[in-house]
């Protein structure tokens, strides 16, 4: 239904909104190449090889000395015997004999993140700017300026992350597991989609009654950081302390890479704790999603 030529229809209106943020990007040659290219390998090319633990493992092998007075045949079937020590002590810290695998599938989780950090301060930028408020005099529901923000972030958020997938396979390399098929990638980005859709709406809400930009980007360096480095992105779970693992293993971040690396690099698939981990990933964006639009409701105004 039209009126005066306008559509009713409020998905129109929703899609016109985001359509708007897409623009901002996607017809920014330098920021498009920055976001999509460049930082995925820079992240992957630098960080990843410099913070690369596995040539702890692999680059020193148990060495026997010979002046131990042990036979030869003894000798040579010790070192025989130790000779997979170093990979084997690997695959049991990481689930893997690759730690650049495991990093590059933590990648995922980190890409998304940074994505959606920015999220918010297209708001402030909008009431800066005045845009919200010409917006907030139209018919378009407030929900809609709100979901529009969080579409955009999550469409930005999964095109990076299968970039930043693309040039893992080519320059980790990327090793896949045993348990991996083609039909396992829209597990992995239906994780990264109910993640980002959960972070976008978190730093979203924060900026809806933010009029500074200085505000909101002190709420994005007070809470990255602590959300990175409380996960499992870059190392297990397991040997962190114990107060730690308590906090880390409630941390979605955790949740969206551990489905991420048992559908790509591990070589058999806990169904239960998968079960679980899209449980958790999915009340996460539908409580935040949620909050955000009834904040938008109630506080966001002109």
């Amino acid at each position: 239904m039209t009126q005066n030529g306008n559509s009713k229809n409020p998905v129109h209106g929703l899609w016109a909104l985001t359509n708007r943020e897409l623009k901002k990007w996607y017809k920014n040659p330098i920021l498009l190449l920055m976001t999509t290219i460049v930082q995925p390998i820079i992240w992957l090319g630098l960080f990843g090889h410099a913070m690369n633990l596995g040539n702890l493992f692999t680059s020193n092998t148990i060495t026997i000395p010979t002046n131990l007075g042990i036979p030869p045949q003894a000798l040579a079937q010790l070192q025989e015997y130790f000779a997979g020590a170093p990979t084997q002590l690997l695959k049991q810290a990481f689930g893997t004999d690759s730690y650049i695998s495991y990093l590059s599938v933590g990648m995922l989780s980190f890409i998304v993140l940074f994505t959606c950090m920015f999220s918010g301060m297209s708001i402030v930028w909008d009431r800066r700017l005045g845009f919200l408020n010409k917006v907030l005099s139209t018919p378009v529901a407030r929900s809609s300026i709100i979901l529009s923000k969080i579409l955009n972030t999550v469409i930005r958020a999964l095109i990076q992350a299968g970039v930043v997938l693309i040039i893992a396979y080519f320059i980790g390399p990327l090793v896949f597991g045993a348990a991996f098929t083609p039909i396992n990638l829209l597990g992995v980005f239906a994780a990264l989609f109910l993640l980002s859709t959960g972070l976008s709406s978190i730093f979203i809400f924060i900026a809806i009654r933010s009029t500074r930009m200085e505000t909101q980007m002190a709420v994005m360096n007070l809470l990255n950081l602590p959300l990175l480095f409380t996960s499992n992105a870059m190392f297990p779970l397991k040997f962190m302390p114990d107060w730690l693992q308590d906090i880390a293993q409630y941390n979605p971040i955790s949740w969206a890479t551990d489905a991420s690396r048992q559908l790509i690099i591990n070589s058999s698939i806990d169904m239960t704790k998968l079960i679980q981990d899209f449980t958790y990933l999915g009340v996460f964006a539908i409580v935040f999603a949620g909050m955000g639009i009834v904040l938008s409701w109630r506080y966001l105004s002109k």
